[in-house]
């Protein structure tokens, strides 16, 4: 990864910008629209957001007032917990779209495999669910409604699950990875089914920006913890998401393309694990 233009190419041939700007925690209104502002000024094409922000209008406003062709913005978003149905997710993609002020998305994520309030409805309900929901983007996609289609936060049961009753694979699965939860059998599994992992919370929440063995090797290369955080994403082959709604952040997240890690500096990055917290169990979330 060399450059802030590169890409993955998706399943369906669809090429995605191999690093995103997330909008989770970016408050609606002049805070996300701001900080979209700033990041498609430094650069990104590549926009993370989701109904459960509560900021795709801000959003939405801020992709129209920079004047960038649509062609040539990847833009984001994800199925909320109250929508996992055939009609209720068909209904919420085109709420989505509306709010953004856009005709299509290029990608349309399940956010979460199994919320409360379907494990409300028996131990394995979620199975029946997301198997209704992926019927419902499967017709967004054939639609045109949405470019590729995906999933967050899915755990390889989840996916299994699904693979059952899907005609077409999910293409992205975003979850938590960084070094401090590098979920190495998940990776691999969505590595062999040609799925696209995406990270968000590259920097751990945060949490792994004092650690000195990250400092040491930003030291080396002149660079910020956060972003040989990000860096190391790229090494992997993840597809990470930074967060920031501070213009000097937002351009230095992106400013990862100018070096590279050793084999030996992940490795070494591989070994923090559990430091900067771990994933959220979808099984057992209570949202």
């Amino acid at each position: 990864m060399t450059s802030q233009n590169d890409t993955y190419t998706l399943a369906n041939g669809t090429k995605i910008p191999v690093i995103g700007f997330g909008t989770w925690q970016s408050a609606d209104g002049d805070v996300a629209y701001q900080a979209v502002r700033w990041a498609l000024e430094a650069g990104y094409r590549h926009i993370d957001t989701a109904a459960a922000y509560g900021n795709e209008e801000s959003v939405g406003r801020a992709i129209k007032d920079s004047g960038i062709n649509r062609e040539d913005l990847f833009v984001t978003t994800k199925l909320w917990n109250d929508a996992h149905s055939f009609e209720a997710a068909q209904k919420a993609l085109d709420i989505s779209r509306q709010k953004l002020g856009l005709d299509y998305v290029d990608l349309y994520l399940i956010h979460w495999p199994n919320p409360a309030a379907i494990k409300a409805q028996g131990q394995n309900a979620w199975e029946k669910a997301n198997a209704e929901t992926w019927r419902a983007f499967e017709t967004a996609y054939e639609a045109g409604k949405a470019k590729a289609i995906g999933v967050s936060n899915f755990q390889i049961h989840h996916l299994e699950s699904l693979a059952k009753t899907q005609k077409i694979a999910p293409m992205v699965n975003q979850n938590f990875l960084n070094p401090s939860d590098t979920q190495d059998e998940l990776v691999a599994y969505d590595k062999a089914h040609d799925i696209v992992s995406e990270a968000y919370s590259p920097l751990g929440t945060g949490r792994l920006v004092d650690l000195p063995q990250v400092a040491t090797i930003a030291e080396k290369y002149h660079k910020s913890v956060p972003q040989v955080l990000i860096r190391w994403s790229l090494e992997k082959g993840f597809l990470p998401l930074p967060k920031s709604t501070h213009e000097n952040y937002i351009k230095a997240n992106l400013d990862v393309f100018d070096f590279a890690l050793t084999n030996d500096e992940v490795s070494e990055l591989d070994s923090l694990a559990g430091v900067g917290g771990t994933h959220t169990n979808a099984d057992t979330a209570n949202f």
